[in-house]
């Protein structure tokens, strides 16, 4: 266990559920394709790297997006120019487009990601930066290198949370993040992120949580109708604004979820998480 790698109490069978109302099969499977489609589009036109201007870059995160079935809805005032630490809450693998759409930026991800097929191919050309969230000595010399990402002008995008929640839930904002912020002497850009059903309702179909498999996500996701993903951009924090990381890092973090969407979580000592609607 480390300060990158906290736990979160969300599993598949437990909260990810597809909705009342779910796609024909043709349906989510001409999504999928049409995801799979813009994806190594995305793949091909890499290379080009900063010639790409950033607002192309965001329409194509939406369209990613909106392919697999997903209504998006943002709201708040566009984040600035130049650098910026931009952080949010973590359900699921749409967060990424959906906050590349908001603000194209280098994302901050766990090491696996580069040893995933294709993504991490895209993660890597797109000049994500890499942490090794098991090994805390990596720790200072991770954030160096996001502070220097800061300084030279470049947006970051992380979860702080370190582990993708249900939503029903949040976890806490990890500190060591908002250290870079700091030393870099850049503005914080917090953003909330919630999925809800066709009827309005919260929904976890999108969750990508516990030892789900990413095949099972990008499948329920096309199954499910009338999903809808709400982007909230939030107030930024201007440099200054917090002397230190603990305080920013709170400052940052999301609003507790709506009633409905609490859920009560028993982790016990042996590991073994059971989640209670």
């Amino acid at each position: 266990m480390s300060a990158w790698l906290p736990t979160a109490p969300c599993t598949p069978d437990a909260c990810a559920e597809p909705g009342p109302a779910a796609a024909a099969v043709p349906r989510a499977v001409l999504r999928l394709t049409a995801v799979a489609a813009l994806v190594l589009a995305g793949a091909v036109l890499l290379p080009l790297g900063r010639r790409i201007p950033p607002e192309w870059v965001a329409r194509w995160c939406r369209t990613i997006v909106r392919a697999a079935g997903v209504r998006v809805r943002v709201t708040g005032a566009a984040p600035p120019d130049g650098g910026l630490l931009l952080v949010a809450n973590h359900v699921s693998w749409l967060d990424v487009p959906l906050l590349t759409a908001v603000r194209p930026a280098r994302m901050l991800a766990k090491s696996e990601v580069g040893r995933w097929p294709v993504a991490g191919t895209l993660a890597a050309r797109g000049g994500a930066l890499f942490i090794e969230r098991d090994r805390l000595r990596a720790l200072p010399r991770t954030v160096a290198g996001i502070a220097g990402a800061l300084r030279g002008g470049a947006a970051v995008t992380a979860f702080p949370e370190g582990s993708t929640w249900c939503g029903r839930a949040h976890g806490r904002f990890r500190r060591a993040v908002f250290q870079a912020a700091l030393d870099a002497g850049v503005p914080v850009q917090p953003v909330s992120l919630r999925y809800r059903r066709q009827d309005g309702g919260p929904g976890t179909a999108a969750a990508f949580v516990g030892e789900d498999t990413l095949p099972a996500s990008l499948w329920r996701v096309a199954r499910c109708r009338g999903l809808v993903a709400e982007v909230e951009v939030r107030p930024l924090i201007p440099p200054g604004a917090h002397p230190d990381r603990r305080s920013l890092a709170r400052a940052a973090q999301p609003a507790a979820p709506e009633p409905a969407w609490t859920h009560a979580a028993l982790v016990t000592a042996a590991g073994r998480t059971a989640v209670h609607a």
